[in-house]
This record gives structure tokens, sequence and C-alpha cells, in this order.
């Protein structure tokens, strides 16, 4: 057997009711402590980078296509969708899925309000599975195959304003020459917390009633929506996109569409990556100023294995053994209260949030075993590589000193 470890297991062994065991207790629960706020901190990251930009491209997508145009205007320069990315995406093997929109803006109008809003016009090709978590209420629109639908979906936000519900009907007024009235019912109500930029201003219905307002043949729409299957690789596919379509088709990110949200998420992730450091830090001061202990405790006991032969290298293996022992014992209570916490604001939604100010309404947990496993392996790796400093003063500790040492 190995004499270092040994050692170090009988040290480990018989330390109850002393003081190296309050001073292990001290070490195993700042290496808990710490290993549990990262897991908590890194684990909310990534629910909050997953929920905005789900929600984000559940309603815009990974990429809009629409013709270059130098105007801001809703609805100016329409496309044809009889193209090849609309008609063949099935064979780009990155491209998800394709479906074309149109906007048009308008007025809503009751007997006490008037606001203004967007109407979005989908179709059949609407990716209802990607959107169906911002329901709140009712259902989405149904699609006649004759004529147009005059159903709608609201936002929560525009409901609250109008004072409006499942079921109730409302007149919409379209910009245009001469103006256009349509009376709509409500199937549905939508809530993506993003009020500045969906939830505030747009309402969803039927594609084909923009398309029989501005006198648009079936084929015609404002631009199309371009879901790809991985979204990591969001600038190989904005090349590969650019050499499909048209010359006189502009692709557009998302990300760079709403430049603002995604720099947000950016700098959370660079805040939590500032807190890992620091929190690496203080455990790994801890650890030395514990090993330090440990040692000044067992100076008698280093003194009389040098006494009896033992080399510096296999006494500061006995104190490396140790610091090991207790980064494990550490690690093991972290992630039981690290999981737990993340499990139970998973499941009770314990802890909530202001969404106008986050886009969400509870604190999010976004699941990723490989970063449970990166953040033990970081702190192991580092945190045992910083105990070997401390026991460098073993090399300088004198045997008959060291005996003599009370």
């Amino acid at each position: 057997m190995n004499l270092s470890y040994f050692i170090s297991k009988r040290i480990a062994g018989n330390q109850q009711d002393s003081f190296s065991s309050t001073i292990h207790k001290i070490a195993v629960g700042s290496i808990g402590i710490g290993l549990a706020v990262m897991i908590v901190s890194f684990l909310i990251l990534r629910g909050f980078q997953n929920t905005v930009t789900d929600k984000i491209y559940s309603f815009s997508s990974h990429f809009q296509v629409t013709k270059y145009t130098m105007s801001n205007s809703y609805e100016e320069a329409p496309i044809s969708t009889d193209n090849e990315l609309f008609n063949n995406y099935q064979k780009y093997g990155f491209i998800d899925h394709v479906q074309e929109y149109s906007n048009k803006a308008g007025l809503i109008k009751t007997e006490e309000e008037v606001l203004g809003i967007i109407f979005k016009g989908v179709s059949k090709r609407f990716d209802l599975s990607r959107f169906d978590d911002n329901i709140v209420e009712g259902r989405f629109i149904s699609f006649d195959d004759d004529s147009y639908s005059k159903e709608v979906m609201l936002s929560r936000v525009i409901a609250d304003k109008l004072e409006l519900g499942v079921g109730d009907k409302i007149t919409v007024h379209f910009f245009q020459n001469p103006p256009r009235v349509r009376r709509l019912d409500v199937v549905g109500i939508y809530e993506t917390n993003l009020s500045e930029y969906y939830d505030s201003k747009i309402i969803i219905g039927d594609l084909r009633l923009i398309q029989r307002l501005n006198n648009w043949s079936d084929s015609v729409a404002r631009g199309m929506e371009v879901f790809i299957k991985d979204p990591s690789k969001m600038d190989e596919a904005e090349k590969a996109l650019d050499e499909i379509v048209d010359y006189d088709f502009f692709v557009e990110k998302i990300s760079d569409k709403y430049i603002q949200v995604f720099d947000w998420l950016h700098l959370i992730s660079r805040q939590v990556n500032i807190f890992l450091g620091i929190i690496l830090f203080v455990v790994c001061v801890n650890m030395i100023s514990i090993i330090l202990i440990l040692i000044m405790e067992r100076t008698q006991m280093i003194g009389l294995l040098k006494a009896l032969g033992a080399n510096n290298s296999q006494i500061r293996s006995v104190f490396a053994y140790n610091g090991i022992l207790l980064i494990v014992k550490g690690l093991v209570l972290g992630n039981v209260l690290g999981i737990g916490v993340c499990l139970i604001q998973y499941y009770f939604k314990v802890i909530p949030l202001n969404p106008a100010d986050y886009y969400m309404s509870y604190v999010p947990i976004g699941w990723g075993w490989e970063v449970i496993v990166g953040l033990n392996l970081l702190t192991l790796l580092v945190v045992s590589l910083i105990i070997l400093i401390p026991t460098a003063v073993i090399s300088r500790i004198n045997a008959i000193k060291s005996i003599k040492f009370d």
C-alpha cells in the first residue's frame, strides 16, 4: 500500500472531536458552498439564455429573408415565394423549416380605446410546435380552405390594455388608401414577455387577409422566416443562405435584428464567468489556509517521519491526499446543494421575476449535465493543484526542532 495514502487515511480517521476535525468541516463546507453557487449560477444563466432565445426564435425564426429596401416600413417590397429556398428547402441539410409572413400596420378600435398594432399574417406553414409554449389562453387561429380566416390572436399586453378576451370581436382599421376595416374574432392570447419587441404591438392572423387587402397573389408575401437545425452555426448558415437566395434578397440574422437582447445575454454570461473566477479564488485561498493549519498541527508528526527516513515528497503527499479527500467530500456536498436548489426552482418556481425587466416571470433553470461535470472537474483540478503550494513549507521543517515543537 502507498505509505503516504495510508498515513493520510489514518489521520482522517482519527480526528473526531479534534481541532483538525473542525478545520476539515470548514474546508468541505467552503468547497461545497462554492461549487453549489457555481452550479446554480451557470444553470440559471443557461436557463436565461435558452428561454429568451427560444422566445425570440419561436416568434421570428433564426433568419428572415426579405427584399432589399432602404425603407423601414413594415409593408414595402413584397417578394414572391415561388423560389428555390421556399419550395425546396428540404434538400439543404442545415435548414429545418421555411415559412412565409407579412406585416401590416393598423389600429384596433374599441368603444373606449384606440391602439396602434402590427398585424402579422402567417399561413398554414407556420410552425406551431415552436410557438405553442407562448399560447397562454385559447388556441391558435384556424385556416379556412375557401377564404381567409377571420380569427386573430392578441398578446396578453394588448388584451389587457383593451380589456379583451377570448371570444370577443375586434375592429381593425388598416392603414392604406382607401382605408380598410375588418371585423375579427379573438380566439387566443399569447405571451412572450418580450413586450418591447412583440407583445406591445403585434397581433397574429391569416396571411391571406393581408394578401387580399394589398391585392397580392397567393404566392406573394413580405418575407420568409428560416429555421435552421443547429442554431450554434448561425454564421455558416448565413453564408449558405446568401448563396441560395436571389441577389436582391436580404438575409438577416435575428440575433442581429434584436442585438440589444443578445448583447444583454452576453453581458450576463461574462458576469457569471467573472463570478466563477472569484469563487474559485476564495475556495483556493481557504484551502491554502486550511492545509497550512493542518501542517502546523502535525508538525511533530512531520519531524518524526523525517527522523524515520521519509523524504519531503512522501510527507507532502500525505497532506495532498488529505486535501484531495476534502475536495471530493466538498464536491459531493456542493452537487447535492446546487442540484437540489435547482430542482426545487425548476419544479416549484419559488423565485419570481418581473417579466417587464427579465422577459420571464420566474428564474429559469437550463439543465446541462456537461456544465455540472465541467464545473466539478474544474474545481477538482484547480484546487488540487493549489493545495501543492502550502505543502512546500514541509521541506523547510527541521526534524529535531519539529519533534520538540509544541
